[in-house]
């Protein structure tokens, strides 16, 4: 790999900041709210322990962010690149959640866009993990060009096992 997956990326209103141990509680404080994880496969991941292996999964992945709100400095939620295919020419983008107070705003569009346009300058392809039940997700994708491809089992880290649809964006397709 001759890129990196943690550069720090924004926009006028946006960043995507490598995430670091010390951004547990900020970021906790966002996903402690139970609303935001109602669509997920794992529904217990406000419980702060459950959160806990989330987070340390997220730090051991070397491709976690924290998204913050410029004008604010206030922590949104967090996203990451992760599972880098040499020979696909592909990355996954994923495990991305926002609280409450961020929703319906078309803040994940724009977080979207800003990992895509700098992704697709090193790969062809980028892959989504959708949970099966996780329609807002889903649809939110399609919105931004997603095409659904497949069907998996994933193992989230230290989690059980979910059913999540693969998405795919190509570079050709991004604008």
């Amino acid at each position: 790999m001759k890129f990196s997956i943690q550069p720090v990326l924004e926009n006028q209103e946006y960043q995507l900041i490598p995430l670091q141990q010390g951004d547990f509680e900020s970021l906790y404080e966002v996903a402690s709210d139970p609303r935001v994880w109602e669509q997920h496969p794992n529904k217990e991941r406000y419980q702060r322990e459950v959160f806990e292996s989330f987070f340390r999964g997220a730090i051991e992945s070397g491709g976690a962010f924290k998204i913050v709100e410029k004008s604010s400095g206030d922590v949104l939620g967090s996203t990451r690149f992760y599972d880098f295919d040499e020979n696909e020419n592909r990355i996954f983008i994923g495990y991305t959640f926002y609280g409450t107070k961020s929703w319906g705003k078309g803040i994940n569009p724009q977080v979207k866009k800003m990992m895509l346009d700098y992704i697709f300058q090193y790969v062809d392809k980028v892959h989504f993990h959708i949970g099966k039940e996780n329609f807002r997700s889903q649809t939110a994708l399609e919105r931004i060009g997603g095409k659904k491809i497949a069907e998996e089992e994933v193992a989230y880290f230290a989690e059980p096992t979910r059913t999540n649809f693969v998405y795919e964006m190509k570079k050709e397709d991004h604008s």
